[in-house]
């Protein structure tokens, strides 16, 4: 068996960060690493844990997670972000596709099945989940 990937859930909300965590637990190839609840902590967390992946919250107070994630892939190139948030793909700010993450994903949208397919598809180029 292989070991799971080790993954940081960023989000300023608690509800957001309890919910991604239950996904993670019905997913046996990932694993929850660490939380953190701003885009600082996020940098250090990872910057300790290493993960595979970030689930990265976009509107965060002090640093959003658009910066985050640019900071985070400079220092750590080999860590894939999935930007998570409430936006349409139509108001996503332009800087989130600019800002390294492999994916978008609506945090309505967000669930098992397509943690699964982001993660198989993530580095096909296509940056936003339908």
């Amino acid at each position: 068996m292989t070991t799971p990937h080790a993954v940081v859930v960023v989000d300023d909300q608690a509800p957001f960060r309890l919910a991604a965590k239950a996904v993670l637990r019905r997913i046996d190839c990932f694993e929850l690493a660490g939380e953190a609840s701003s885009g600082a902590e996020a940098i250090d967390l990872v910057d300790t844990l290493r993960p595979a992946l970030v689930l990265m919250d976009i509107n965060m107070p002090e640093m959003n997670g658009i910066e985050a994630t640019r900071r985070i892939l400079a220092a750590h190139p080999d860590v894939v972000v999935f930007l998570c948030s409430t936006y349409d793909l139509a108001d996503l700010p332009p800087a989130a596709a600019a800002s390294g993450a492999s994916a978008y994903v609506n945090k309505e949208q967000f669930g098992a099945d397509t943690l699964r397919r982001l993660w198989e598809e993530r580095n096909s180029g296509s940056f936003a989940a339908t």
